[in-house]
């Protein structure tokens, strides 16, 4: 199943300030039950967003108008905690394409560019100045470009590169899942085959 293509987006952000934001945080245990990865983004961050008897909390960001955009960015140490697929979903699903932190858990990093979600990691500098960014203006924009891997403040102009793994910036640009990008490469292996 082919992913949606990623090359550049300019967005708001969603700014959540938190460090050690693991899995179970992202995604509870009790909603893994579904067999598809639709709905998931109902319960993103279920329990930080909601009231035990399902009441929206006022405080927390997702539930704060003055804060919209394609684009997640959080604490240091993003997606710790146990392997969990459908924190990748859950956050795609809520309508994020992005993430942004100064890090994250590797099986995490793993588990979101399999699901066509970018996790851009920046140093601890320029997350500090997108979250003085954005708290100043909650209309501040940032642009990630995948191609030439940066991450750029609109408002300021301040940038900076970020690290992906050639294969996944590859399928990610084309909108590709593994076999799509094993199918891409047909020509190549029958040439190789042929040489034989």
């Amino acid at each position: 199943m082919a992913t949606k293509i990623f090359k550049h987006i300019q967005t708001t952000i969603v700014p959540l300030p938190i460090e050690n934001i693991d899995t179970d945080q992202i995604i509870p245990a009790r909603f893994l039950k579904a067999t598809t990865r639709d709905g998931f983004g109902n319960n993103l961050f279920r329990d930080w967003r909601y009231e035990g008897d399902g009441a929206p909390k006022a405080d927390f960001v997702l539930n704060d108008p003055n804060f919209s955009g394609k684009v997640l960015v959080a604490g240091k140490n993003f997606g710790c905690g146990s392997s969990r697929e459908h924190a990748a979903w859950a956050i795609s699903d809520y309508g994020f394409d992005a993430v942004v932190s100064s890090f994250f858990a590797d099986i995490f990093k793993g588990n979101a560019l399999n699901n066509g979600l970018l996790p851009v990691q920046v140093s601890d500098d320029f997350l500090k100045k997108i979250f003085d960014e954005v708290y100043g203006d909650n209309k501040a924009e940032i642009e990630i470009d995948l191609e030439s891997q940066t991450i750029k403040i609109s408002s300021t102009g301040d940038s900076e590169t970020f690290e992906i793994n050639p294969y996944k910036k590859a399928c990610l640009i084309n909108g590709y899942d593994d076999i799509d990008y094993i199918l891409s490469q047909k020509g190549k292996i029958e040439e190789f085959e042929s040489a034989k």
